[in-house]
């Protein structure tokens, strides 16, 4: 599996950046010390007392998602959800709708833990269906273009596997099957689906009906997914 030591997000700082921050932690527990130094620990003799947890140890707080962003997670697997969208979280599923849009349709992403293990046909994993033309759903029957997503009886004429191959940018170093699909729909109007699967693993980031204006947020958010906390 792929991967860097530097994992999406994390910054190197400058020898200049690290020189100039050690001086200013220096001086600042220098004067910590000097504050607290020779009193009696309630601050008896005029000094301060210094408070700490019931441990001793101050509570650890999630780090805030990058801007426009705001971390999210489902069964382990961490993920951050675009500011103002819709999350709906359940089960082993997570569900990010976009403003003004139907929840968990178009333009929506979904995250599944277990995803084949869920399915009765094992989609995606049985037959590697995403590496098939007709791999972009348990039933690809139905067609999900704007216009005719709400109703569900528009059928699909066609679909074609646009793109298949690895991701590599997760934020948990694992690459993952990536693909994008064309369907064409039997009134003639086309939508694409976009999926990001670990098969090993079994979790699915999907896209279920890709909104073109959001094309560089889904890929944000396929690299901010991170596995560490997921057990199978």
């Amino acid at each position: 599996m792929a991967g860097t030591n530097d994992g999406v997000g994390r910054r190197r700082r400058t020898p200049a950046a690290r020189t100039g921050a050690g001086v200013a932690a220096a001086a600042a527990a220098l004067t910590v010390l000097a504050a607290c130094s020779g009193g009696d620990g309630d601050g008896g003799d005029g000094g301060p007392r210094m408070a700490l947890g019931d441990s001793g140890l101050m509570e650890g707080v999630a780090p805030p998602g990058p801007e426009g962003f705001t971390p999210v997670e489902v069964a382990g697997i961490a993920v951050n959800a675009p500011d103002g969208w819709e999350v709906q979280n359940e089960g082993d599923s997570l569900c990010m709708s976009p403003p003004g849009q139907a929840a968990c349709a178009y333009g929506s992403v979904q995250l599944v833990a277990r995803a084949a293990a869920n399915q009765p046909q094992g989609w995606p994993l049985e037959g590697e269906a995403y590496r098939e033309d007709e791999g972009w759903a348990a039933a690809p029957d139905s067609c999900r273009s704007l216009n005719t997503a709400a109703s569900g009886d528009i059928g699909v004429e066609d679909s074609d596997l646009r793109e298949s191959g690895f991701f590599e940018d997760h934020a948990d170093g694992l690459t993952s099957h990536q693909a994008l699909w064309d369907v064409t729909c039997v009134n003639d109007e086309t939508f694409q689906v976009r999926m990001w699967f670990l098969p090993i693993s079994d979790v699915l980031l999907y896209v279920w009906s890709v909104d073109a204006q959001y094309e560089e947020v889904y890929t944000q958010i396929a690299a901010s997914m991170d596995t560490s906390g997921y057990r199978n």
